[in-house]
């Protein structure tokens, strides 16, 4: 919980300095998405609402094929840094040629559907019952028919 207690205060309409990973320029894709990404969180030059200054920065990391961000604010001149949120990851489904349709650029593949995740849990509880009934049904067919014989002079010495 105490990585959690974000303290700072950044201005509202300073603009933020863009840190990226030196891995976002590797492949295409990533290129891309560096670009879009610039475009949505960085400040237009000469905006009439921003400020003149920065006092914040906005890192965006590669790691885990997810694009983790971090929002830190600039302490003191000399460079030092204070997280102050949001965070949140990215993670890359698929990037198509047009806004939500066309051919597909890139598509991630260690990406697994929510769905499909879920029917592979029902899919292995459905095999859990499969196993217990099978082991029933094999118990059932290892079990004599015939008990133990029963021995008539075993009552001979009870009073």
């Amino acid at each position: 919980m105490e990585e959690l207690k974000m303290t700072g205060n950044c201005l509202k309409t300073s603009r933020p300095l863009l840190s990226f990973d030196p891995k976002m320029d590797s492949t295409p894709h990533l290129k891309l998405l560096k670009e879009m990404l610039t475009r949505i969180f960085g400040t237009p030059r000469y905006h009439p609402k921003s400020q003149p200054f920065i006092d914040h920065v906005f890192s965006f990391t590669l790691l885990d094929g997810h694009i983790w961000f971090r929002n830190y604010q600039m302490i003191e001149e000399d460079g030092q840094l204070a997280e102050v949120g949001p965070r949140f990851a990215l993670n890359p489904i698929k990037i198509f040629e047009g806004s939500f349709g066309g051919a597909t650029i890139y598509e991630n593949p260690q990406y697994e559907s929510p769905n499909w995740h879920r029917s592979m849990l029902k899919k292995e509880a459905s095999l859990k019952y499969q196993n217990r009934k099978m082991a029933k049904m094999a118990y059932r067919a290892s079990k004599p028919e015939v008990s133990y014989p029963i021995d008539e002079t075993e009552d001979i010495f009870t009073t």
